[in-house]
């Protein structure tokens, strides 16, 4: 029997009770290797790519950062990023982890996928795919992205049941 996808939102619900992210902030990024395609409008950052908008980091190992072609105050406008290779996504009290990552700046939505794993304190949920809106902080996490796939590559560990089921461990308060 699937679990319903409204169970899953709801208890998803109590790992991002968070405010607002400041999408209009300035990110700022670090890596080993840029390489910038203007025709394309892109850059492609690779190695130890780390990206920073206000309170929230983007790790991977490789990161395309597409533009619009409009500058405004000098810089081009990002308007995603989409990473690869152990990405990692923190927000105060709050860190996933995934394979692959889609920041659409555009819609205020990181979307990650493969073997996600999103942590808050004690709380825990693997998925093959989270969404998280950071207008309302709310994050949903569902089942394997790819119906019959685990996420992960042959041979590699997963937290995603091989079912494609969302799975987790809540805490609970000590009681006397």
């Amino acid at each position: 029997m699937r679990t319903p996808f409204l169970a899953v939102a709801l208890l998803a619900a109590p790992l991002a009770a968070q405010t607002a992210h400041n999408s209009n902030a300035p990110i700022d990024f670090g890596a080993d290797h840029i390489e910038l395609q203007d025709k394309a409008n892109r850059g492609v950052l690779s190695g130890n790519v780390s990206v920073r908008q206000a309170e929230m980091t983007l790790n991977s190992a490789r990161m395309t950062v597409s533009y619009t072609g409009q500058v405004v105050g000098g810089s081009p406008q990002v308007s995603r990023i989409d990473a690869s290779g152990g990405v990692t996504v923190r927000r105060p009290d709050q860190t996933a982890k995934s394979q692959y990552a889609i920041y659409d700046l555009n819609r205020r939505v990181i979307t990650m996928l493969g073997a996600v794993t999103l942590t808050q304190g004690g709380n825990t949920v693997n998925g093959g795919r989270l969404t998280i809106n950071l207008d309302t902080g709310r994050a949903v996490v569902d089942g394997n992205s790819v119906r019959g796939s685990s996420g992960a590559a042959p041979g590699s560990t997963t937290t995603t049941a091989p079912s494609g089921r969302v799975t987790g461990t809540f805490s609970v308060p000590k009681r006397d």
